[in-house]
């Protein structure tokens, strides 16, 4: 499964990385909090995702659950919370 994930605002600067396209994520990463674990699990920086953190997802441009089914070819966006003005 083939899925890009792109990362907005402080956690683009946090992360150093803005954007990436992963081809083979491993068994058992079928869900957007499923995805938000493995990708805490890369290290350090990475932690800015764990869980507890106010960060919000989207799949396919939609507000998404951690329980959210991601297919391959989603499009997983990552960014903390935006309050207007």
């Amino acid at each position: 499964m083939s899925v890009k994930i792109l990362y907005f605002a402080s956690l683009r600067e946090t992360l150093c990385c803005s954007e990436e396209t992963l081809s083979d994520l491993p068994p058992g990463v079928e869900t957007v909090g499923a995805l938000r674990e493995w990708l805490c699990a890369r290290g350090e920086r990475w932690s800015a995702l764990r869980t507890g953190q106010s960060i919000r997802a989207a799949v396919n441009q939609e507000l998404a659950q951690a329980s959210q089914l991601i297919a391959d070819g989603d499009e997983i966006a990552f960014f903390p919370p935006v309050t207007g003005g």
